[in-house]
């Protein structure tokens, strides 16, 4: 199940199932609506996303109200998470998965994100979106890529094949908009080679995993996964959580693995990376790819869970073609 494409005139609200949108400094929230105006979109906000707690969120029930108001709501078209953090999963259990399948909205956020869109997708079948928050769009700089991904995934129809980025960034840019660091991007790279088609799965590891032996976790049958992690990610970390995950019952239907850039202080190198997927057995038969633009670096790709992906990987060749 799919939400209709956005088109201009089309309301986004914005939620905050994770942090608080308290967090997010008034001028880059400025940005960010005048960016979704920019296309076209009204700009709504939930009545709870300023509320702040102790760990920078807001109660369980405050969150729940602004998803199930979002989605109910025949107005709102579209639904952008304000930013990540940490506790998206508290909500699994609260949603009414009924109103969500009777009232299809595009949802799209990433990192702690992941948890709430996969669920969503296994309880229901409708496809989300891993992509941009609405404070990654208050980048002045360096988030052409990004918004151009949003846009093509969004609002048109055709299927989308996905080109590295020029440029990529790993800097604190929400500091000053005007110091900026860029490393020229020499695109993603092959480390297990082979071909494949299947529904796209994942996000942010770590976050993922948590979703491992509930009913919240979608079957990995048929699945390409798409896998990414922070800086608070070490490579032993990284290493484990694949590991885990590869123990799922499922995890023998998936058919292949993209594998999204690394933070710089996430201390993972192309070397050790090649060290930990050809040390798993389990993937010797799938192809493997890794470097893609999407995760905790900027520029980004908004791809859709459920949605459908097409992966040819040899030698230097790399193509990933994904539609919903």
């Amino acid at each position: 199940m799919k939400a209709a494409k956005l088109i201009a005139g089309d309301e986004i609200r914005i939620i905050s199932p994770s942090r608080s949108m308290s967090m997010i400094a008034v001028d880059h929230r400025n940005i960010a609506k005048a960016r979704l105006e920019e296309m076209g979109f009204k700009v709504s906000f939930s009545e709870h996303s300023l509320e702040s707690d102790q760990f920078v969120s807001s109660s369980v029930r405050s969150r729940i109200e602004d998803l199930h108001a979002a989605f109910a709501d025949p107005n709102v078209k579209g639904i952008l998470t304000t930013i990540g953090g940490f506790n998206s999963n508290q909500l699994l259990r609260h949603i009414d998965y009924e109103l969500i399948k009777a009232n299809p909205k595009r949802l799209c956020g990433y990192s702690d994100i992941t948890a709430l869109s996969n669920a969503i997708f296994a309880k229901t079948g409708l496809i989300t979106y891993s992509g941009p928050h609405f404070s990654t769009l208050a980048m002045l700089h360096g988030n052409e890529y990004t918004m151009d991904y949003f846009k093509k995934i969004m609002m048109q129809d055709a299927e989308i094949k996905i080109s590295p980025s020029g440029q990529w960034s790993d800097d604190a840019w929400y500091m000053d908009q005007e110091i900026r660091s860029f490393t020229n991007n020499e695109g993603p790279y092959v480390i297990n080679a082979g071909a494949a088609e299947g529904t796209i799965i994942g996000g942010n590891q770590c976050t993922f995993n948590l979703l491992q032996g509930t009913e919240y976790m979608p079957n990995l049958k048929n699945a390409i996964l798409f896998l990414e992690d922070d800086y608070e990610v070490q490579p032993h970390a990284f290493d484990r959580d694949l590991q885990s995950l590869i123990h799922q019952p499922s995890f023998e239907g998936v058919k292949g693995i993209v594998i999204g850039r690394f933070q710089k202080s996430s201390n993972m190198t192309k070397e050790l990376l090649q060290k930990i997927i050809k040390s798993k057995v389990e993937l010797d038969h799938i192809p493997v790819i890794a470097d893609m633009d999407f995760g905790h670096t900027s520029p980004l790709i908004t791809f859709p869970v459920g949605g459908k992906v097409s992966l040819h990987a040899f030698d230097n060749t790399i193509e990933v073609n994904i539609s919903e």
